[in-house]
């Protein structure tokens, strides 16, 4: 009698927790839309306006989930920052919604910080960190960038 009521109750965590493992696979954020959402919002919440010599930014995440930030000045001068998302360790935010600095750390030195047509040299560097100024953000996007540059560093991680 005690065996059958184990046996019961084993059949039913078991298939609770094949019900749950089905379930998050069906239910993994597909990394191409998430890869394009984070693209976006990383532009739209790049904040400049500290910058004023700047001439263009680009900000993104690659297909193969390197995050590169890249500022071109009037001047010509060209500072490159680069980190693959493998590397990823935790990112910070300091700031109110309407602006602030997301900080994104990695294990080590894993963050590559180049200078190109500067007048006091090109420098080429590692650091431990990539702060990228923002403006009109939600907490909800911090979450969700965070949560994307997790599941990028995961998805390298499963290669």
């Amino acid at each position: 009698m005690v065996n059958s009521v184990l046996q019961k109750q084993f059949k039913i965590i078991a298939l609770t927790g094949l019900c749950l493992l089905l379930f998050s696979f069906r239910t993994e954020p597909d990394l191409k839309q998430l890869l394009s959402w984070s693209n976006r919002t990383l532009m739209q919440i790049y904040d400049q306006s500290g910058d004023v010599k700047l001439k263009k930014v680009e900000l993104n995440i690659t297909d193969d989930y390197f995050l590169r930030l890249r500022k071109t000045y009037q001047t010509g001068k060209q500072e490159y920052f680069s980190c693959h998302l493998s590397t990823f360790g935790e990112m910070t935010y300091f700031g109110t919604t309407t602006s602030g600095i997301i900080h994104i750390s990695t294990k080590g030195e894993d963050v590559i910080v180049q200078t190109y047509g500067d007048k006091k040299g090109n420098v080429d560097s590692m650091a431990t960190t990539l702060s990228i100024p923002v403006k009109n953000i939600e907490v909800e996007q911090l979450d969700s960038l965070r949560t994307a540059f997790l599941s990028f560093k995961s998805a390298v991680g499963s290669r």
